[in-house]
């Protein structure tokens, strides 16, 4: 019997595994069936006009797994939940009492850190979606909303945001691996036959060479991400030798692994965050009576959607909260004091403030070439469009990184769920 046939055998054999497969099945089916429930109103024709003509919404549209180009009730997505989620992070650099709840509390105080994080999804939903529906409305997507009427669709659009955020968290609790990541990717892959749709009807002979250069760059990136994903920095480590009695502990070698991308896509989704503020407000107030507001208003607009700065800006805000989400996660001073604790050193550093030094050091290198990966593959889809002119091509590399991360995430989970139950 082979090694897969074994492992499926495993997998599909055990009651529980199997219930965890088919729960979190039924779940993506759900999510999938509130994502073409429309907001009432809304003008199909207006909206995907709108999207063909602005880069910034059309990759928002992949996270919300077409969600904004129907303009779903879950047309927000996780969005709001993960921007509350990095925000209380960030707070843990400010705050002793969250960095405690979040590093040193465990499992009870990650659950109160997790509470904090779902209260703030709610006004960053609300604010979220007065900013989606207002600047719609006034695209002609939807039809002039009076205060009841917009009242009612942003408690619609934030009440979707809270059930897609508790269908996560179900998945993650009962079912198979990460809830927020599987919605994101079951939101990106429903998109791919729309994509090959569009490039099957766009295809003319004169385009095969952008078609055999989408197809190869496709390959490249897949071939990438898992490299990355995977890639580590192992730090020899070595513990000191200890005799108790007669015997003798200690004085193995090991090594600490240190990711090449330790912070995933976490920055990417926040740089998408911030880019979507000044869009939502510059559509606010380019219809403004003040002429320099309304002025300022268009010129953001420009910048952000038709201008050679939009890349540049997109890159350097995804490069900056790579090291920053790092700087975050990764505590080289924690790290030193374990090894200490533990009785382990690195070879050739001395234990405490140089050994601390040295992880720093050592991270600082890691997250750069992380950062310059994730930059690269952040403004992909905007170079794969002005090559090629096809927005059925722009689904680009942070898509497929979300994708394959999942996928690699998913698996190692099932392989330690089979593992366990071989042995």
């Amino acid at each position: 019997m082979s090694t897969i046939t074994r492992k499926f055998n495993i997998l599909f054999g055990d009651r529980y595994l199997r219930n965890s497969i088919l729960f979190t099945l039924v779940m993506l089916i759900a999510f999938r069936f509130l994502a073409s429930i429309p907001v009432p109103g809304v003008n199909p024709a207006v909206l995907q006009q709108f999207l063909q003509n602005n880069e910034f919404f059309s990759f928002l549209n992949l996270f919300s797994g077409g969600g904004l180009s129907q303009l779903s009730i879950v047309v927000l997505g996780v969005g709001p939940y993960i921007t509350a989620s990095i925000i209380m992070q960030l707070m843990t650099t400010v705050s002793p009492k969250l960095k405690a709840m979040f590093h040193e509390d465990g499992s009870a105080g990650r659950k109160k850190f997790n509470n904090l994080s779902r209260l703030l999804t709610v006004p960053i939903a609300l604010v979220q979606g007065i900013g989606i529906l207002t600047l719609l409305a006034r695209q002609g997507a939807l039809p002039e909303l009076g205060l009841g009427g917009m009242v009612i669709n942003v408690l619609v659009v934030t009440a979707g945001a809270m059930l897609i955020t508790w269908i996560g968290e179900l998945i993650t609790e009962f079912g198979v691996g990460n809830g927020v990541s599987l919605l994101i990717f079951a939101g990106i892959v429903a998109s791919v036959p729309s994509v090959l749709g569009q490039l099957v009807q766009a295809y003319i002979p004169s385009e095969l060479f952008n078609y055999v250069l989408y197809g190869l760059v496709v390959l490249v990136v897949i071939v990438a991400v898992v490299l990355v994903n995977e890639a580590e920095r192992r730090v020899g480590i070595t513990y000191a030798k200890q005799v108790r009695g007669m015997s003798t502990y200690g004085g193995a070698d090991t090594y600490v692994p240190m990711k090449v991308n330790q912070a995933g896509v976490m920055p990417i989704i926040f740089a998408l965050s911030i880019l979507l503020f000044p869009q939502m407000l510059a559509g606010w107030l380019i219809e403004s009576d003040i002429s320099w507001l309304a002025e300022a208003a268009r010129a953001v607009n420009f910048v952000l959607q038709h201008n050679i700065w939009y890349p540049v800006i997109y890159f350097v805000l995804v490069f900056g909260f790579t090291y920053f989400y790092t700087a975050i996660t990764f505590d080289p001073e924690a790290m030193s004091e374990n090894l200490h604790k533990s009785g382990a050193f690195v070879p050739g550093i001395r234990p405490g403030a140089s050994t601390e030094e040295y992880f720093a050091k050592v991270a600082s290198r890691l997250t750069f070439v992380g950062a310059l990966f994730l930059g690269l593959i952040a403004v992909l889809p905007i170079i794969l469009l002005s090559t090629t002119g096809n927005t059925a091509v722009a689904v680009g590399g942070t898509g497929m990184l979300i994708v394959v991360s999942v996928v690699l995430d998913l698996i190692k989970k099932l392989d330690a769920q089979i593992a366990m139950r071989e042995y």
